[in-house]
């Protein structure tokens, strides 16, 4: 009698969070209920601990929003990946950008995960405020993800906006299409994929700019996406969140 056939492979419904949380520096607690309320299986968060007892204070973070640190500290430069138990972390590393003297040390964090049989990487950076240096560290980010077999999600505050936007009404300057493009080469931005583009993450107080942005791989798919604008997040941070839900492709198993 023939085994019944095993079941294909699913795709898997992820749910990820890209927030720079101002070095908490504000209302922690409403912090806490905006993360909690959104319930990411992800979190990319940027101005996270990273210097003394960054440890105690990132794990004191993750246990507040119900999650588990993933990979952040020191060699992450600010940029901390937290996830639920439903995620599980295969693998970690950061990359350091080049300093400029007089400017912070900035970088990107990693970490290779696994839902089910489902593999992924997610990527988090925050970008230079300087124009001089912006477009350099987009290519180095970039770079590190192209060495990325599995699929990406980066969240990254660009410190920038797109080339297509206005602040105020003024179109941006040159560097921002720089800086977007480069980042963005063979990646989707999840934002204009979902067709909202021209939802602005910052400042908090009255939201003029997208700073703050999810790119993809191409093989993933974009069910949702939201910034979220309210009198809670208003208090929890200088910049407002953006979440996703993404589909990931199934994963199939190698056969012999």
């Amino acid at each position: 009698m023939n085994p019944p056939p095993a079941s294909e492979p699913t795709d898997v419904r992820l749910r990820v969070l890209t927030y720079n949380i101002h070095g908490q520096r504000d209302d922690r607690a409403a912090l806490v209920d905006v993360v909690r309320s959104v319930a990411p299986d992800v979190a990319i968060l940027q101005e996270a601990p990273r210097r003394w007892r960054w440890r105690t204070k990132s794990a004191a973070l993750a246990a507040d929003f119900g999650m588990v640190v993933g990979e952040g500290g020191p060699p992450a430069l600010g940029n901390l990946v937290l996830t639920t138990l439903r995620v599980r972390v295969l693998d970690t590393w950061s990359v350091r950008f080049p300093l400029t003297p007089g400017r912070h040390v900035r970088g990107a964090v990693f970490a290779r995960c696994a839902l089910g049989p489902t593999r992924f990487v997610v990527a988090g950076s925050h970008l230079s405020t300087d124009p001089a240096e912006r477009p350099g560290q987009a290519r180095l980010l970039r770079a590190a993800c192209a060495l990325v077999d599995e699929p990406v999600i980066l969240g990254a505050d660009v410190n920038d906006t797109p080339p297509s936007a206005t602040d105020a009404g003024v179109t941006t300057p040159g560097d921002a299409a720089s800086t977007w493009q480069i980042v963005t080469a063979g990646l989707t931005d999840v934002a204009q994929t979902a067709g909202l583009g021209d939802v602005c993450t910052y400042p908090c107080a009255g939201p003029r700019r997208r700073l703050d942005a999810m790119f993809a791989d191409p093989r993933v798919r974009v069910a949702g996406y939201t910034v979220v604008d309210t009198a809670v997040s208003r208090r929890a941070s200088d910049h407002l969140p953006v979440v996703a839900d993404l589909i990931l492709p199934a994963h199939h198993p190698a056969t012999a």
